[in-house]
Parts: structure tokens; C-alpha cells; sequence
């Protein structure tokens, strides 16, 4: 569950908050530098393309990141915004983005799963229900308290910006909360290593087919690296229960706070994004090398069938 980002006006006064701002501008910058990096890619991949689901959900993706990161930098660079009203009105932007941009990346996910599994109506019910349920009690559970946290509190708690005074009843909420979100990410992890061993188990000795296997190789690698921001940044949350984090305003609660900031924007913005991109332009070279004659190897007709669900899938 990546964080949202706030005001910093709101933290309560110190000496050592523009450390966090640091890595909020850095992260930022980041962001849009990868963007900019990878734009050539980006034009051919996906601009250029039959349009999908995928396509549609990439382009969302990356360019509601764009604005996110520029607003980010707006508001943590000291006398950019000279305005309560107007810092205030970025900032309840910047905080709902997360409620669109989350459940997008994992539509990415249940789109590469369903993909692998070979368009398997099984397997993307359960992934739906599975992930619909999680969410929903998710929602509950940051919504519902004994003592009742209306939406706009619950938005603000998760800024991580702020010092807050928690009890105990709002830490178990908070565990709760990323727990469930790291069985989700965990079930789709094991899931997608599943499909790929089970795959490569499933060839004969003998097979020449390694295109298909490529894919998957491909499709596996970013899907860990994804899993891997995913899990720094869970662990970092979680660790945001402990008073000693959540309550203080030192220099190292802050370079915490900032580190979370980090590597969730990269996961959102960046690995997620690459999600997608990265099969397409494998598959690119694929194409490529085909067509001007490169010695490929022959595969199978179940090879192909593979190889086409794929990539028009993801």
C-alpha cells in the first residue's frame, strides 16, 4: 500500500523537516527523469500500437505519475506555494490519486496472471474475488474504528507526514491493513513462479521452444522486481506502527519516512509502468529479429499459442 504524500506545513515544527523534502524532490525527480528516459520506448511500444486495456491503463499510469511527481516538488520546494488554499488543494489531490493509481497496478497483475495461465476463466475469478475481498475489507478496516475515523482522517493518518499520537487500537488497523495487502501481493508472486516452473517442468528434454519460455523469463523477472519495491515499501509501513516512528519528528524518523517515499513513487511510477513495458519490447525484438532473418529457433504450435496470449494480453 504505497503512501500519500502531504503538505509539509502540516508536520509539526522542527529543524529537521526539510530532510523529508529531500527525498520527496529526489523521488520526484526521479520519476519524471525516468519518463523521460524512456519516452523513445514508450512512443513505439505503446503510442504506436493496437490499442488495449493494457495500453489504456499504462498510459493512465504514467501520466497521472507526471503530475503527481510536479505537484510533489510544488509542495515540499519552501516558498513555491505561498497559499494555505492552494498547498491545501494540491495536497487533497495528490492524497486520492493512491485510491486510483493502486488498484490499477494490480489490474496489471491480475492481467499477467490471467495471461500466463493461458486465458483461464478459473483463474481470473479467483484472482477477481480474491483481490475485490481484500479490498474491501481493506476498507473496512481503515474506515472502521471504535471510535469511528472518517475518510478525511483516515487520508491524513496515512500521510506519515505528520506526528501523530496513535493507540493501540489504530496500530493493530495498520497491521491489519498491510498485512492483507502483502497476502495479495504474496498469492500473486507465488502464483506467477507456479505457472513458470510448472511450465518449464512441462517441457521434454528435447523441446526447442524457448521463445515461449522467454516470455515467461521476462515476465517473471519484472514481476519480482515489482514484488520486491512492494515488499521494502510494506515493511516500511508496518514498521510506521511502532510509536517510535509515528511519534517522533527526529532526523531519523524522518530519512525513514523519506525512504518509504522513495521506493514507493519508483514502484508506482516507475516498476509498474515497466510492468507492461517491458514484454512489449521484448517482443519488439522479437519481431525484429524475425523479420530480418535471424536464425530462430522453430517451436511448437503450443509454443505459438503461448506466445500470442502473451503478448496480446500484456
Amino acid at each position: 500500500m504505497p503512501l500519500i504524500p502531504s503538505d509539509p506545513s502540516s508536520w509539526s515544527s522542527n529543524v529537521h523537516q526539510e530532510v523529508f523534502s529531500c527525498f520527496v524532490v529526489a523521488s520526484s525527480t526521479a520519476v519524471l527523469y525516468d519518463w523521460a528516459l524512456t519516452f523513445g520506448q514508450e512512443s513505439e511500444l505503446i503510442w504506436r500500437q493496437r490499442w488495449s486495456v493494457m495500453t489504456v491503463l499504462y498510459i493512465a499510469v504514467r501520466y497521472i505519475g507526471i503530475p503527481y511527481s510536479v505537484g510533489n516538488i510544488l509542495l515540499n520546494l519552501p516558498g513555491v506555494l505561498t497559499t494555505d488554499m492552494v498547498s491545501n488543494i494540491m495536497n487533497l489531490v495528490l492524497s486520492w490519486t493512491i485510491f486510483i493509481i493502486n488498484p490499477m497496478l494490480n489490474v496489471f497483475m491480475i492481467t499477467r496472471l490471467y495471461a500466463m495461465y493461458q486465458r483461464s476463466r478459473k483463474m481470473l475469478i479467483f484472482l477477481v474475488a480474491t483481490f475485490v475481498s481484500i479490498t474491501i475489507v481493506v476498507g473496512v478496516i481503515g474506515t472502521a474504528g471504535n471510535n469511528g475515523i472518517s475518510m478525511d482522517v483516515f487520508i491524513l493518518r496515512r500521510t506519515h507526514q505528520c506526528v501523530f499520537k496513535v493507540n493501540a487500537g489504530e496500530q493493530l488497523r495498520l497491521i491489519e491493513t498491510y498485512s492483507l495487502a502483502t497476502v495479495w501481493e504474496v498469492l500473486s508472486l507465488c502464483l506467477a513462479i507456479w505457472i513458470v516452473v510448472k511450465y518449464f517442468r512441462g517441457l521434454p528434454p528435447s523441446s526447442t521452444g524457448r521463445t515461449a519460455g522467454d516470455y515467461f523469463m521476462v515476465l517473471i523477472k519484472t514481476h519480482v522486481l515489482y514484488f520486491a519495491f512492494f515488499a521494502v515499501s510494506a515493511c516500511f509501513n508496518l514498521g510506521l506502527a511502532s510509536p517510535e516512528v509515528l511519534d517522533s519528528s527526529s532526523v531519523g524518523a524522518q530519512i525513514y519516512r523519506g525512504v518509504l517515499e522513495l521506493v514507493t513513487l519508483l514502484q508506482m511510477f516507475v516498476v509498474g509502468p515497466r510492468l507492461i513495458l517491458s514484454i512489449r519490447e521484448y517482443h519488439a525484438k522479437l519481431v525484429a529479429n524475425s523479420e530480418a532473418g535471424t536464425d530462430m529457433e522453430t517451436i511448437a504450435l503450443q509454443e505459438r499459442i503461448r506466445l500470442r496470449t502473451i503478448s496480446s494480453d500484456v
